[in-house]
């Protein structure tokens, strides 16, 4: 079985707990399912969220999620403050076990944050 990765992101309308834990629930539920896994095959997730983010840690979010998350290494990082970047944004660097080719692998960029990477197909 193959080490991939999975990158993904979603745009929150507010600096909210609640919402966030909504938004990262939704784009990890959504990195599963596109690329046929389970909690089991993740091996670790990285979260980055811009500067303007306040309200919580997205991993905390995850772990929300439910048990399947409880011995998955996570970690939080702040994202570049860059003038003009899309404001409010989580977003994911999976590591996963796939026998998928890497060319297979469905990256998930959800709502405005599709902005963020054009060139992958949604």
């Amino acid at each position: 079985m193959a080490v991939r990765a999975v990158r993904g992101a979603v745009q929150l309308d507010r600096d909210e707990a609640g919402h966030m834990d909504e938004q990262v629930g939704a784009l990890l539920t959504a990195v599963l399912e596109r690329n046929g896994l389970t909690a089991d095959d993740l091996i670790s997730i990285w979260f980055t969220a811009t500067p303007d983010l306040h309200s919580d840690f997205p991993a905390a979010a995850a772990r929300k999620l439910g048990s399947d998350f409880a011995d998955v290494p996570l970690i939080c990082a702040q994202e570049l403050d860059i003038e003009g970047a899309l404001p409010r944004v989580v977003r994911v660097l999976a590591h996963i076990e796939s026998d998928r080719p890497r060319a297979d692998i469905a990256h998930v960029y959800l709502g405005a944050a599709a902005a963020l990477r054009k060139d992958i197909a949604q």
